[in-house]
């Protein structure tokens, strides 16, 4: 399985990445909105992507947008993971496309979790 991680912060993206690795997924990653859709124009769609919402340049909801006007990249689980934890941006958020919501800091387990419900569970832990 493949997952893309979007997050402007370099600490994060190294901190998925490895989460995501340990549970099974091959992993790259993309510092902001703009390389996420160029890797997705590349690459094709992954299994899962989790995206930070504050971003320079695209913000992760504006990403999510992306993602779903294009009939190909439709039905790519995508994850929030953020710092941001209102109500009105976990609403806004899930109604613009996105799967699931993290709120940082975060475990591997809430992440475990939440591939889990994505029905995405490879077996690791």
């Amino acid at each position: 399985m493949r997952a893309v991680v979007v997050d402007d912060s370099r600490a994060t993206r190294k901190l998925l990445s490895r989460m995501l690795s340990e549970l099974g997924f091959d992993v790259q990653s993309a510092a902001g909105g703009e390389e996420a859709l160029e890797a997705l124009r590349k690459e094709g769609p992954p299994d899962l992507m989790t995206i930070d919402w504050n971003m320079p340049g695209m913000t992760g909801n504006e990403l999510v947008v992306a993602i779903r006007s294009e009939p190909d990249w439709e039905g790519i689980p995508l994850m929030m993971v953020t710092a941001i934890s209102d109500q009105e941006h976990i609403r806004e958020a899930l109604s613009s496309g996105a799967n699931e919501y993290v709120m940082k800091p975060f475990e591997k387990e809430d992440i475990l979790e939440k591939i889990r419900i994505l029905g995405l569970d490879s077996g690791a832990d």
